[in-house]
């Protein structure tokens, strides 16, 4: 068959898609003619993608030097200078070649003593915007002086790292647990954390919590502090606010022997506009990794948009995706701002009808450009894992490479968060509509795995709320000690314990948390910058509130950590959709099953019901395993943990015996029972 004829999976799986079959081939057949050409002229996808083994600083041993390479097609005069040469800017010129790439080579003999591991060096380029120092685009280090602010590249040549004994395979852990963390702000005294004390401190209480995989922000270079990583300056280069790319190695290695997987949150989307040390007119022009003018501009962000259909942008890509697979190991990809990505207009539409992701705003390349990334990833390791920050639900986004999509392994259910926070400011307990709960949190397809999650870091930033501030507000100053009263705490501390295991049980495949929101940390994360006087005193997690056993925070930990047993020990993710027993609106009530587990969320803030009858799928003997109103885990305690609850038959109009249960159905609470039948 030839490709216009071939029909794919994709379609025949979605009736829903037969409209668009034409435009899916047509999206396919790009990526497919693209990984041709690739595989044409480097043999493969992986040997294509290694832009970090050429450009930059590569160690020759016929000829015994180094040669530095960058890509400055538009460049007129480039030159290399740095403490190596006493910083003369116009002594050592690099030559180029016919393809833009400017070159120069430091034989050992001479550059041995002066070229050293920690030199630090810069580009002078001289292009259409002047003469300006440069960082190059694959510097591998880039420091900040700590008097001028400035960012410099530093020669990083520290030998091989020991990576002996490190053999971590992503699909051995199951359904991901996934702990998302910065390292900058997880230590609990007011400044930068490090990846060292992040080894040291926080990775074991990952593992203690329960989770299997942590998710790393900010990890590539970017200037300002405050843009959450999402403003990136060097692509190659790990933070150096957090310490050297060899601890954030060790990092890793640490986490795999803890069982951990490390997935980096990877910003592919757009880049800082910076001119002194990001790629924004490295060579002189407005479209070197760009569309020329407005096109290469993204309004939303203030930053810069990568030209992905591009040769080079996409090499330049590609190479960044294998780069931090290949030499640090992470372990997979969220890749952030898919929307902005595909979109041209980068999703600030209503998506309304099925032509929106087929029209003249998608931006194709972008969508050849993530299935190249996907299938490279999963070419190079095939159990690492890639996520999708897509909340428009392009069609395919999730599907299989050579079925017709993109090959993302998960997206992110970001509708989720945005349902409980429309909850908690709009509506009134007593008028939560349990209907609309359980389709926002079960409206999947079959095919997209998805990792629910109730609060992410967008929601802890200033500006916004996390769901604890939300439910408690400034009562969480005055009354979290373990023996004050407070109705608004009481009530806080249950709907938070809920809204999470409801989550988790009902709203995908892999569930996502952010560090500190587990156990309901009470502040904002405000970066320091000069409206707070630089003060790093919300940039920061304070552990000491839930170890501290005299307050309840510890109690929302303590829940948290439970649940997320209870989810690994009975394969609550991996068992798929919810089977929905029971919706009593009257109650407020959802009752639903996984497997042998029964559960049962009363969402009413007064209704409480002595025996309480609804249907189960199986008869036997049930048993409380969990409830969110145990005293342990800050509740009043008014179920019966030890009491046993046996099923009975009810026969129904054709005399047909159904299995039922009597249960004490208590007000504002979640509870998990076993059939131990």
């Amino acid at each position: 068959m030839t490709r216009k004829q071939f029909r794919l999976p994709i379609v025949e799986r979605d009736e829903w898609l037969r409209p668009v079959e034409e435009q899916l081939v047509a999206r396919h057949n790009r990526y497919a003619e693209k990984l041709d050409d690739i595989r044409r002229h480097a043999g493969s996808l992986a040997d294509y993608a290694n832009g970090y083994r050429y450009f930059g600083w590569q160690w020759d041993d016929t000829l015994d030097g180094w040669w530095f390479r960058e890509w400055l097609p538009g460049a007129h005069d480039v030159y290399l200078f740095g403490d190596f040469n006493n910083w003369q800017r116009t002594e050592l010129r690099l030559h180029r070649d016919a393809e833009g790439v400017w070159s120069a080579f430091f034989p050992a003999a001479m550059y041995r003593d002066r070229l050293t591991h920690g030199s630090l060096y810069k580009m002078h380029v001289h292009g259409d915007n002047g003469w300006l120092d440069r960082i190059p685009a694959y510097a591998s280090r880039v420091v900040q002086n700590d008097e001028t602010k400035d960012y410099t590249a530093q020669f990083w040549n520290p030998g091989p790292f020991d990576w002996r004994g490190d053999a971590f395979d992503v699909s051995k852990l199951g359904n991901l647990l996934i702990y998302e963390a910065h390292v900058g702000m997880a230590q609990e005294r007011e400044g930068v954390g490090t990846y060292r004390e992040f080894t040291e401190e926080i990775l074991p209480r990952i593992k203690e919590e329960g989770y299997n995989a942590v998710q790393l922000m900010a990890i590539a270079e970017h200037p300002y502090y405050g843009s959450f990583g999402y403003h990136v300056a060097n692509f190659f280069a790990p933070s150096s606010r957090c310490g050297t790319p060899e601890e954030l190695k060790e990092l890793i290695r640490r986490a795999h022997e803890l069982g951990l997987a490390v997935i980096m949150d990877l910003v592919h989307a757009h880049y800082v506009k910076n001119l002194n040390e990001g790629i924004n007119e490295l060579d002189g022009t407005d479209h070197l990794y760009s569309l020329p003018g407005e096109a290469g501009y993204q309004p939303y962000w203030d930053s810069k948009l990568f030209d992905y259909g591009k040769r080079e942008v996409q090499h330049f890509l590609l190479s960044n995706v294998k780069y931090w697979l290949d030499e640090f190991r992470f372990d997979g990809y969220r890749f952030d701002g898919v929307t902005s990505m595909i979109y041209r207009h980068h999703g600030y539409v209503e998506f309304d009808s099925r032509e929106r992701f087929f029209d003249e705003g998608v931006n194709e390349d972008a969508l050849v450009y993530l299935t190249l990334a996907n299938r490279l990833v999963h070419d190079l390791r095939p159990d690492a894992v890639t996520i999708a920050e897509d909340v428009s639900g392009m069609p395919g986004m999730c599907i299989p490479i050579d079925d017709g999509g993109v090959g993302f392994d998960y997206r992110l259910g970001m509708a989720i968060p945005d349902f409980w926070i429309r909850l908690l400011k709009e509506v009134p307990d007593e008028e939560w509509n349990i209907w609309e709960m359980w389709s926002v949190l079960t409206g999947r397809l079959p095919e997209v795995k998805t990792v629910a999650y109730a609060e992410s870091h967008d929601q802890a930033l200033v500006g916004d709320k996390t769901l604890a501030f939300r439910l408690m507000d400034k009562e969480m100053y005055f009354n979290m000690d373990r023996a004050a009263e407070s109705l608004v705490i009481d009530r806080g501390i249950a709907l938070h314990k809920m809204i999470r295991l409801m989550t988790i049980a009902t709203g995908g495949q892999a569930y996502l948390n952010f560090m500190g929101n587990e156990f309901g940390h009470p502040e904002w994360i405000d970066f320091p910058r000069e409206g707070n006087g630089w003060s790093y005193a919300h940039a920061r997690r304070q552990w000491s509130l839930a170890d501290n056993g005299f307050l309840r925070y510890s109690y929302l930990g303590d829940f948290d950590k439970a649940m997320i047993g209870l989810v690994k020990k009975y394969g609550v993710l991996a068992d798929g959709y919810p089977w929905n027993l029971q919706m009593d609106e009257a109650n407020q009530t959802i009752v639903f099953a996984h497997g042998p587990l029964l559960f049962v969320f009363n969402w009413h803030p007064a209704a409480s019901i002595p025996d309480y009858e609804l249907p189960v799928r199986e008869p036997g003997k049930y048993v409380p395993l969990l409830s969110t109103d145990e005293k342990r885990f800050g509740g009043a305690g008014r179920q019966e943990m030890q009491a046993e609850h046996f099923s009975f038959d009810v026969a129904d109009e054709e005399g047909a015996p159904h299995p039922r249960l009597r249960i004490y159905n208590t007000s504002r609470t979640a509870t998990v029972y076993l059939n131990k039948n």
